[in-house]
């Protein structure tokens, strides 16, 4: 009985850490791309219409990448999540996909802090430069969704 109570604490450790490595590695990939209306924390959801060629990517960090068009290295694998990050030329994806929707919308909530564009699919996101969004939903399916940051605007207000 002691050593599956260990292993139950091992795998909720390593849980918490992935969940602590992926939200610095959101920091870091959102630090960079921001922008736009930071003004308020909200998720605003642009529907788009449905990919040109009718495929939406499944749940799975490999399948997507290989869509995308690259082969992703796992940096996260966790029980809530699974990340991966992945180079087409000179263009950098990082994809996360959750084993059900709840995780997925926890994630999103918890990303709206630091705002950014994602592409967002049944249980995965993808993250990248906010321009390679719309073309990669056209492969991919999903909807490029645009979370708002807490915080001052970069844009000057009123005098």
């Amino acid at each position: 009985m002691p050593h599956q109570r260990q292993r139950a604490d091992i795998g909720r450790r390593r849980r918490g850490i992935a969940l602590a490595a992926s939200l610095a590695a959101l920091t870091l990939a959102t630090a960079c791309g921001g922008g736009g209306d930071e003004g308020r924390a909200s998720v605003n959801t642009r529907p788009t219409s449905a990919p040109s060629t009718g495929v939406v990517a499944p749940a799975k960090v490999e399948v997507i990448a290989g869509l995308i068009g690259c082969t992703a290295s796992i940096r996260v694998d966790a029980d809530e999540l699974r990340e991966g990050v992945c180079r087409k030329g000179k263009d950098g994806y990082r994809i996360t996909t959750f084993p059900a929707e709840k995780y997925k919308e926890t994630w999103l909530e918890s990303a709206s802090v630091y705002g950014g564009k994602y592409l967002v699919g049944m249980r995965w996101v993808v993250s990248a430069k906010p321009e390679l969004l719309e073309p990669l939903r056209a492969r991919i399916g999903g909807t490029v969704r645009q979370l708002q940051g807490i915080g001052p605007s970069a844009a000057p207000g009123p005098s």
